[in-house]
């Protein structure tokens, strides 16, 4: 409802599909790989960057932060130790947390299986400064 009035959903553009694993973006890390499945670059979104991370078992990402958008990372499986400014909290499947532009954070997988996540951010080209 906007202004009291009820507005009607529009039709979904022509150029929208589905994305396949075909379609997605993967890259392959020493500590695990990031799957990209919704993003700018990839044609399929102008606001959002959404993927998978990968985290194998003992290993990091690097700490970073985003400049251009927030995040919010929701755990799938796995156990991590998640670092956000300063703090450090245990994360596991079924945790969300939502990360502010700007904030260092990184994850470690301290589990013995491998950490799957999901991740998304506000912005359609996503920008990543390591620490």
């Amino acid at each position: 409802m906007t202004n009291g009035r009820t507005t009607r959903p529009q039709a979904a553009p022509t150029h929208v599909r589905p994305a396949r694993p075909g379609d997605y973006d993967v890259e392959e890390h020493d500590w695990g790989r990031l799957v990209w499945m919704v993003s700018g670059r990839l044609g399929n979104s102008g606001v959002m960057t959404v993927g998978r991370c990968y985290i194998t078992p003992g290993k990091a990402n690097p700490r970073h932060y985003h400049p251009n958008c927030d995040e919010v990372l929701h755990v799938l499986q796995g156990t991590i130790e998640h670092s956000i400014g300063d703090d450090r909290m245990a994360m596991t499947a079924g945790d969300t947390i939502s990360i502010p532009s700007g904030t260092l954070h990184n994850a470690r997988n301290t589990g013995r299986d491998e950490a799957i996540f999901v991740i998304a951010f506000s912005a359609a080209d996503r920008q990543t400064v390591l620490e």
